[in-house]
């Protein structure tokens, strides 16, 4: 692992201005990028601990802060460690925020964030890589599917909704996806039930995507989570593992 510089930044956007966190290695050399996508509850200490360790493995990574349109981080006020079933508030407060981000604003959002990484010195040229946890999930479908020229390779881990009824189900990006998936699926997942794996890997088998999804034992939504009683270190360790693996075939 190499030393790592962080940085607060802001991206303009065709809605205004979203805050982002920037972790990259210290020696300022350009890197190839990974934008990583938040989990519902938000850029916060313990997302900004995870680009600091794919920072510290050579990359440079970007973590926008996707609720800008309603305020900048923390949009939601949550304590050190976020426990939605001691306090039930916690999704009274994020479930609107969440459900006014549609996949149409995601998509205009992703383009200026990928405009942002291309035009840094601390980015490689080339294309990107991108990684999302929980809804972070179905944004990096969404922005995969957008961006086939921008993006060469994508994770998701304990993503949940991936494949429904809906028009714009994430698992219907499959046909404009050219790159390289790894999903990571959590076992104990209420928000992706057996049905909706197989859906969503027959899409992607049935539109030629190169990918590898696998169901990790024991591992409940949210398995990544250090700061929530989802947390399961061995999967969240598998994660890395897994995630590692992915970029480094990429770049």
């Amino acid at each position: 692992m190499t030393d790592v510089q962080a940085s607060a930044v802001d991206i303009p956007t065709e809605d205004g201005v979203a805050d982002a966190y920037l972790a990259h290695p210290a020696d300022g050399r350009p890197r190839p990028a990974v934008l990583l996508y938040q989990d519902a509850y938000g850029l916060r200490p313990h997302l900004r601990a995870m680009a600091d360790r794919l920072a510290g493995a050579g990359y440079t990574v970007l973590v926008p802060n996707v609720f800008y349109r309603h305020g900048r981080a923390p949009v939601v006020e949550l304590p050190e460690f976020i426990d939605p079933g001691a306090d039930p508030t916690i999704w009274e407060r994020i479930g609107p925020i969440l459900a006014a981000l549609t996949p149409d604003l995601v998509k205009r959002d992703s383009d200026a964030y990928l405009r942002w990484l291309a035009d840094s010195p601390l980015v490689a040229a080339g294309p990107v890589a991108l990684t999302g946890y929980c809804m972070g999930a179905r944004l990096a479908l969404w922005t995969a599917g957008a961006h086939p020229d921008r993006v060469a390779a994508a994770a998701g881990f304990h993503g949940g909704r991936l494949a429904t009824d809906d028009l714009d189900s994430p698992h219907l990006e499959a046909r404009n996806i050219t790159a390289e998936l790894y999903f990571g699926h959590a076992d104990d997942d209420p928000s992706l039930p057996p049905e909706q794996i197989a859906c969503f890997e027959e899409a992607l088998t049935a539109a030629g995507v190169r990918h590898t999804c696998e169901v990790y034992p024991g591992a409940a939504h949210g398995y990544t989570q250090a700061d929530t009683p989802a947390y399961h270190p061995e999967a969240a360790e598998r994660h890395w593992a897994a995630l590692l693996d992915l970029l480094e075939r990429t770049f």
